[in-house]
Parts: structure tokens; C-alpha cells; sequence
């Protein structure tokens, strides 16, 4: 198992200074909040008003927040409280052929033009393009290491040969796919409990932080999970729909906020939510 901050240690300096943007320097774990969502399935709720989400998970202690390319150059003037900034270069719609096919529509290159502080990619492994994805993924991770720029890794198992997306034997291969093809850090599913999810960071050479899926139930159910990642080692969180589709992102970020990086249970951060 290895911490964002035993990471940062091997890296190049131009990297590790990148990395500290998306980080806390405290807990050495980051919140990360992806909105990415209008590229695959349009501008659904929560992210009509771009400025204004972005401000609000902001204001609430995110680390960063994951955007595409578009997003970033349409609104450079427009947002207040700085942020660490990851450009998502991978993408697919939910109205094409193959929603599962990822291809690349952005370049490490135009991430550093605009001002990332890391960029993204997104695999689907097991899917019927996978080996073009994970091609991408590979020749990507080797521009990123030419300019120093950290690379997040969304590893998900998805496909015909994939009976649950949180089997903890396929989440392991996933994540590990992803570290060996030269990710800094891995973004996958959770498991359903800490001691099948300890397993995924052992098997994992680089920090795992967790994917929040789809819209949960309740509040006290993301909490949960995430409190429960954590103990089992996860290195944070990648929580979207929801953050953004919360009543109050602010505060919802502050919850979350609060569990990964001052390790506060579920129960108290509860305690923050209207």
C-alpha cells in the first residue's frame, strides 16, 4: 500500500509540487469532485450552472475538481476560490454505438496550456475496446512522465465477462492494471467492505481513492461507504452526482471533507448536513 504522500516522494519535482495542489498536506488524501458528467450524459441537474458548483464544492474544502478541456476555457475568468484543477482527456456519450469505448479527446499538452494540476483517463477494462483504451492509457502515461504531470487512472470493470462491478477479486486486477501501466493514482469502485477493499490496496503499488457511483439513497450511505474506505486505506475520494446533485454541495463536500481528512465517523459528519 502506498500513500499519495509515500508517492509524491518518488516522483520528479515538477510533479510532486502538481500533486500537492490536489492534495491535503495534512492528511496526505484528497477530496476530488469529477464533473466530467456533461460530455456522457449532457447537463444534467447540478451541472447547469458551472461557475456556481464549482465555487460551492470550493467553499467546502475540495481538493480539486475534474472537468473537460471545454468547461475549463469557457469559464477561466469565471470562478472564484482557487481550487486544484485535474482536465479529464478521455470520453464517450451515453447516446453513442459503445458508451463503454473511451477515446481520447484531449492531450497532456493542452492540460498544461490551460493550467492543470493533473490529468485524467478513463478505462474501462473488460469492455470491447479495451485494448485500445488501455493502449491510450499507456502511451499517455509516458507523455505525462516527459512533462511531470500527475495521471489519474479511472479503472472500472465493465463488460460482458464482468458479473459484478464490485467483485473484489476483478476491483484488485482493475486497479492494479492501471498501476502497472504507469497511473500515479487509481480511481475504482468500492468493494462493499473494508476488509475485501484492504485486499485492493495491498495488491495496488500506487494510492486507491474510491468512485461515489451512481445517486445514493441517502446521505449517511456515501458517509458510510467513504468512512469505511478510509479505514481500509483508501487514499480519498472521487465523489460527483453525489456532491453536485446534493441540496447543498457546500456542505456536503465539508461532510465528506471531514471523514477523509480528519478521519471523523460517518455519525458526526452527519451532524454537518441540513
Amino acid at each position: 500500500m502506498t500513500s499519495i504522500r509515500e508517492r509524491m516522494e518518488q516522483m520528479g519535482i515538477g510533479k510532486s509540487i502538481r500533486m500537492e495542489r490536489i492534495m491535503d498536506r495534512k492528511s496526505g488524501r484528497t477530496v476530488v469532485v469529477p464533473m466530467d458528467h456533461g460530455v456522457t450524459s449532457g447537463p444534467i441537474y447540478g451541472l447547469t450552472d458551472m461557475k456556481s458548483v464549482v465555487n460551492a464544492v470550493a467553499e467546502g474544502g475540495a481538493n480539486a475538481v475534474l472537468l473537460h478541456k471545454g468547461i475549463v476555457i469557457a469559464g477561466h475568468r469565471g470562478y472564484g476560490k482557487d481550487i486544484g484543477l485535474i482536465i479529464h482527456l478521455s470520453a464517450s456519450t451515453s447516446l453513442g454505438p459503445d458508451p463503454l469505448n473511451k477515446v481520447i479527446v484531449a492531450t497532456v499538452e493542452e492540460a498544461i496550456r490551460l493550467g492543470a494540476d493533473a490529468v485524467s483517463m478513463h478505462v474501462n477494462v473488460g469492455a470491447e475496446n479495451e485494448a485500445e483504451m488501455l493502449e491510450a492509457l499507456g502511451m499517455t502515461t509516458m507523455v505525462c512522465e516527459e512533462w511531470n504531470m500527475p495521471l489519474l487512472a479511472m479503472m472500472y470493470p465493465r463488460g460482458k465477462k464482468v458479473k459484478s462491478e464490485h467483485d473484489p477479486e476483478v476491483v484488485r486486477h482493475v486497479a492494479r492494471v492501471g498501476a502497472e501501466l504507469g497511473a500515479d493514482l487509481i480511481k475504482t469502485n468500492y468493494t462493499g467492505d473494508p476488509d475485501s477493499f484492504k485486499e485492493v490496496i495491498r495488491s495496488c503499488p500506487v494510492p486507491v481513492i474510491i468512485a461515489g457511483g451512481p445517486k445514493a439513497n441517502t446521505d449517511a450511505e456515501v458517509l458510510e461507504m467513504v468512512e469505511d474506505a478510509i479505514s481500509a486505506g483508501a487514499s480519498g475520494v472521487s465523489i460527483g452526482r453525489n456532491v453536485f446533485q446534493h441540496k447543498s454541495p457546500t456542505n456536503m463536500t465539508k461532510a465528506l471533507s471531514k471523514v477523509v481528512h480528519e478521519g471523523v465517523s460517518a455519525n458526526e459528519a452527519m451532524e454537518m448536513l441540513p
